[in-house]
């Protein structure tokens, strides 16, 4: 029988799929990270199930017991307390040793933020990196960011609410203040989408106890920025408008920060605008 990676909702119940309630029901043991948890989802649906805790202080121990369970023949479900497994959640490590012992592994599509955020963000998703959440001491966070500051590619991170300001001004402080969206309470009543830059982000935040689950977009190195769009379309509309190109560069470079060159370029290419 086979491990089966099962998400489960990020904050809406309504969000799981017939799929993973079929599954859930099949299961003979299902793993998760927060017993508790799991047992109020279950409870939800009406299903009664064996719980094995597998989280990430007891995920490397739970493998030996998890592949004992699929050499005897049970079904095993692997849930984590929200959205996908092994998705800056545990689970990866379990799928992968089951994997490598022979014992077939199903994953099923379903809940995560990483994708909703990148959406409600409006940053480019032709490529993107997922950095997740920035692990260890300042030392190692920095080298990590240091890494990947040079990519083009969109960076998305998983931010606790309890440090969020500080972890947004850190960002900053090594990949500079990019233009960023910080997405909070995705699928919840409170969802939120704020966009600007990583330090003015910070600047909007509340003084008082942070809630919520948070995933910070930030723009790539080189890559069109989240606001490219914004400004061709605008460059765009004043050029029909008949408006010089000079004014029209000299507009958008205030309110976007755009070079005046590039729109420039833009209004001559496009449009065979004259200064």
């Amino acid at each position: 029988m086979p491990l089966v990676i099962v998400p489960t909702p990020i904050g809406n119940l309504e969000d799981i799929t017939l799929r993973a309630l079929r599954e859930l029901r099949a299961a003979d043991v299902i793993a998760c990270e927060d017993t508790r948890r799991t047992l109020r989802l279950l409870n939800h649906f009406d299903i009664k199930k064996e719980l094995l805790s597998c989280h990430e202080h007891n995920e490397r121990r739970r493998v030996d017991t998890i592949c004992a369970l699929l050499a005897e023949g049970k079904r095993v479900a692997l849930v984590s307390d929200a959205g996908t497994p092994g998705l800056s959640d545990p689970g990866a490590a379990a799928a992968r040793e089951a994997a490598a012992r022979g014992f077939e592994v199903d994953v099923l599509p379903g809940a995560n933020a990483l994708l909703p955020a990148l959406l409600l963000s409006g940053a480019s998703m032709e490529s993107f990196f997922f950095a997740g959440f920035l692990k260890g001491k300042s030392g190692e966070k920095r080298k990590k960011l240091e890494e990947i500051s040079q990519l083009p590619d969109t960076l998305v991170f998983y931010v606790a609410p309890h440090r969020l300001t500080e972890e947004l001004a850190f960002i900053a402080s090594v990949l500079g203040d990019r233009r960023a969206a910080l997405v909070r309470e995705i699928s919840k009543v409170h969802q939120e989408t704020i966009r600007g830059t990583l330090l003015g982000i910070c600047d909007t935040m509340p003084q008082e106890k942070i809630r919520g689950e948070f995933v910070c977009v930030v723009e790539g190195a080189e890559g069109k920025t989240m606001e490219e769009a914004s400004w061709r379309e605008e460059a765009a509309a004043m050029a029909q408008s008949g408006e010089r190109t000079k004014n029209i560069a000299a507009a958008l470079a205030e309110k976007y920060g755009v070079q005046r060159n590039a729109v420039k370029r833009f209004i001559i290419e496009n449009f065979n605008g004259e200064a």
